[in-house]
């Protein structure tokens, strides 16, 4: 038995820690049976003189692998540590493995460096206005800048570690290496609160003599625009950028030195004219000053920076892996509209750049770069954009070679036009740079269904596109916003894809920021636009993104960092709704927006929310221990319950609305009395799933419980005939229509409307692909039991989809991976399991006879590993020991 994937505070080899972190670690064994005993944590700082041992925890005889805390010495400041792990298993065997973690400033007041920004002396001189190639709405857009300070040494440091970051956006530089692999960072926060600063070993880039450190600011999130508001689309939170950064060096004598940011620093403008999330990059390469950044360079003409203030308060490390590029992806075709502009299909629809390279153009040609997500009769359709403008300027310098890839700016696109290149277009000579944070993907499926795979794909990229910084709704438009019932519904499939709980855990303190005094979460964090209470199933995002991270992860510290919030959303909705009907304080009530051809009542789904944002919260509670608050919240849910059962349930089963959606709601939050009421209540949302033609009526709010609770009620039939429809509304009706992402809409484009409304009509929108958690947990089974986090207890139960010849997957969840592949053949079903490491799993099989199951070829009674727990009239229940399985039998 082995670990992997070793991590401090979620992380893989932070680099600013400043508080006691927790370790975390997956195991892997190909022995049946394997499970940790025990294990041992070591932690030395390795310091300037050699390591010192600054915690070992001793012998800890435990199954968990998650939330090990650091109990050692305090920690130093920007400072690195080697943690070794040791694994003891049931056998006495041990393992060994080491990671690596640093930190940052871990005492506010060691914070010397001033945030600095341009001189107003050297604003240029205005003149009249005339017309230009810029458009009116950026032409007050100001050039990035660039901010250096030259340095000497009289040896080299042991080891130097830099801390920055901004108001604005930044690239930072050491003797003209650039530091770090963040993108736009330091990402966007909710700054009137916190912002957040990175930490970079730089020990490396440093020499005797002369040095520079150097930077380049601009705008980002902080100045530029954001939001769809066009009477406040920019300046949100400042008029001008700001750079902050210290450096620290320690010297092998023990000795530390600072260079942090003053008015020493020279700065001046970069050949990027403008730069803006939303409006693009106009980069004028032949205002470059090639060596700016390094040791040396003539800085004749630079204005010294101005120190804006020295306040630190809002510093916060970065605790999750910042936006990164992740991959590049080749032009698929490249056409030529007419000379000097070509149209360039990616093949997917991403969130990124595009990189190009230019050969032989003459000094000062023009070339622009537009994007847009689909075409429109063979050209870009932009009018979805709004007020959004896309574009990518660069002016060549006449080099015979030059690669232009904007560096503060990012769209959301597939196709790309290039205009004003002299020449034909390579296609090895342009490329799409995908940018999204740094997590890994964690989730795998796969099938015999190509627009099944291409459907999970499409949410996959979904994810990918709009998880930059925060999650957001959409990443092209003007919009870009961090919409909380987006994020809620969506989050059990971004956790089950992808390792987002350390991003989702950040956001969540910019959720906790926008709470009002009186108890209500917003519809958006960061709080931009509708500052007022937020609706039902938007703000109670509050409540219940934190109890799915902790489900994900096995972590209670997201629950404890919440639990206050939460309890005063819930005791906010009961304060304005003292009969428990939630009708008052609902902000904008979307309702379940964009249902098709079915209303869902608002005041059903929000005091179905209530109930179950009551009903987390109280769990939550319990889970910390505090056990008379959780009893407390325990007794208003039933009473919530009942209220909703008295005010929308009819005797028959039937829910006020008849809809999908109030049903899905009752049934999946538990609004019933008992397992007869359950019952009446499943018939009828079947009667409303075949009376609207076996396809889906429920907007997004909804819609991802459709497949999963129909599969729980027993019409697993229904639901693998609604995830195969290709009719509109459905999921495969976009991937039948060349998706590549999710849409905001069912039906963003069809070959009868053409276009949907160009107001509201994204076609990068994760919430109906809120389905995609299903994939893993349904179709492979792999699913923990409702009393578990963390994936403690494996409770596997696959479903054998009848248009489906097979599929295969995979989850990476904190005890390991859990991997499940099943296909069928005339002699039944073979299904090969993965139980790593720990407790054993349940498995539920449709068989009724155990006398049926074989394993490798022999009896299940005689495979080691394997007993036989239950037997039902519909299903076998087994317990698999961690391992491999290859189990056989038959189905109907």
């Amino acid at each position: 038995m082995a670990a992997y994937d070793l991590s401090v505070d979620g992380q893989r080899e932070p680099q600013g820690i400043v508080t006691s972190p927790t370790f975390s670690w997956r195991l892997r064994s190909a022995d049946r049976g394997s499970r940790q005993l025990a294990y041992r944590i070591r932690v030395d700082a390795l310091l300037p003189g050699g390591r010192v041992r600054v915690w070992e925890s001793g012998r800890v005889e435990t199954i968990e692998t998650t939330a090990a805390r650091y109990r050692g010495y305090p920690l130093s400041s920007s400072a690195a540590y080697e943690w070794t792990l040791d694994i003891e298993d049931a056998t006495g065997e041990t393992s060994t493995t080491t990671s690596r973690f640093a930190t940052g400033i871990v005492h506010p007041d060691e914070w010397s460096a001033a945030w600095i920004g341009k001189n107003p002396v050297f604003r240029k001189t205005a003149v009249p206005p005339q017309d230009t190639d810029i458009s009116f709405t950026v032409n007050k857009l100001q050039p990035v800048r660039r901010f250096v300070r030259h340095f000497q040494l009289d040896a080299v440091p042991e080891s130097a570690r830099v801390h920055a970051s901004a108001r604005g956006i930044y690239r930072l530089y050491v003797n003209g290496t650039r530091v770090g692999t963040d993108e736009l960072a330091p990402g966007w926060t909710e700054y009137r609160d916190r912002i957040t600063y990175q930490s970079w070993d730089v020990s490396g880039l440093l020499r005797v003599g002369q040095n520079s450190i150097a930077a380049l600011l601009g705008d980002g999130w902080y100045v530029g625009f954001i939001g769809t508001d066009r009477r406040h689309q920019a300046q949100h939170y400042g008029k001008e950028p700001a750079l902050l950064v210290q450096l620290m060096l320690d010297a092998a004598d023990g000795g530390r030195s600072v260079i942090a940011t003053d008015d020493s620093w020279r700065e001046a403008p970069s050949e990027i004219i403008y730069a803006d999330q939303l409006m693009g990059q106009y980069e004028d390469s032949r205002h470059e000053e090639p060596g700016w950044y390094l040791p040396g360079s003539d800085l004749e003409g630079w204005s010294n920076a101005v120190v804006v203030d020295h306040d630190h308060s809002k510093l916060t490390p970065e605790v999750d892996p910042g936006v990164r590029r992740t991959m590049t992806l080749k032009a698929v075709s490249v056409t030529e509209r007419e000379p000097r502009r070509h149209i360039v299909d990616f093949g997917q629809n991403l969130v990124g750049r595009v990189s190009l390279t230019v050969r032989g153009q003459a000094a000062g040609t023009r070339i622009q770069l537009n994007h847009a997500e689909v075409l429109d009769a063979g050209e870009l359709y932009t009018a979805n954009l709004r007020t959004a403008e896309p574009v990518d300027v660069f002016w060549t310098n006449g080099a015979a070679e030059q690669t232009f890839e904007p560096r503060f700016t990012l769209h959301g696109f597939r196709f790309a036009e290039v205009q004003g290149l002299d020449g034909d277009l390579d296609p090895a000579d342009i490329s799409a740079v995908v940018l999204h944070n740094g997590f890994d993907i964690i989730g795998e499926f796969a099938s015999s269904s190509p627009a099944l795979d291409r459907l999970f794909q499409n949410i996959e990229w979904g994810l990918r596109g709009n998880f930059v910084s925060i999650p957001t709704d959409c990443p092209q438009r003007d919009e870009r916003l961090g919409w909380l019932a987006d994020a809620q519904v969506f989050a059990p499939t971004a956790l089950a894809i992808a390792d987002v709980a350390p991003l989702l855990r950040r956001w969540m303190r910019d959720v906790r920021s926008a709470q009002s005094d009186d108890g209500a979460f917003p519809d958006i964090a960061p709080h931009l636009i509708h500052l007022r209470e937020g609706a039902p199933a938007w703000g109670d995002g509050g409540v219940t993104i934190p109890w799915n991270i902790y489900r994900a992860t096995g972590d209670d510290v997201i629950l404890r960092e919440s639990a206050e919030s939460m309890i005063a959303w819930v005791r906010h909705i009961e304060r304005h709704n003292t009969d428990l009907i939630w009708r008052n304080q609902v902000g904008n009530n979307y309702g379940d927006w964009l249902q098709v051809g079915a209303e869902t009542r608002k005041d059903l789904l929000a005091t179905a929310y209530f109930a179950y944002s009551t009903d987390l919260t109280a769990r939550s509670l319990r889970v910390l221990g505090r056990t008379e608050e959780a009893d407390e919240l325990e007794s208003l849910h039933a009473r919530i319950v009942e209220a909703y059962r008295n005010e929308f349930v009819e005797a028959d089963g039937t829910v006020a609305g008849d809809t999908q959606g109030a049903y899905l709601l009752t049934l999946a939050f538990d609004l019933h009395a008992d397992e007869a009421e359950r019952g009446r209540i499943a018939d009828r949302l079947v009667e409303a799933v075949v009376r609207a033609g076996t396809t889906l009526t429920a907007g997004f709010v909804t819609v991802g419980l459709l497949c999963p609770i129909l599969a729980e009620i027993g019409r697993e039939d229904l639901a693998f005939q609604l995830l195969h429809n290709e009719q509109y509304p459905s999921w495969l009706y976009s991937v039948k229509n060349g998706a590549t992402t999710i849409w905001e809409r069912w039906d963003g484009w069809s070959s009868e409307g053409g276009f949907q409304s160009a107001r509201m009509n994204s076609f990068n929108h994760y919430s109906l692909g809120s389905v995609g958690e299903w994939f893993l947990s349904g179709i492979l089974g792999i699913r923990q039991s409702e009393t578990s986090a963390g994936f403690q207890q494996l409770a596997l139960a696959p479903r054998f989809d009848p248009h489906l010849d097979h599929a295969t997957g995979a989850l990476e969840t904190p005890r390991g991976r859990v991997e499940s592949s099943w296909g069928r053949d005339s002699n039944g079903i073979t299904w090969q399991v993965t139980v790593p490491p720990g407790p054993a799993a349940t498995a539920q099989l449709p068989c009724t006879s155990d006398s049926t199951i074989t394993e490798g070829g022999i009896e299940i009674s005689r495979s080691t590993g394997i007993t036989v727990t239950e037997l039902g009239s519909a299903c076998t229940t087994l317990q698999l020991e961690p391992g491999t399985y290859s189990l056989q039998f038959p189905v109907d």
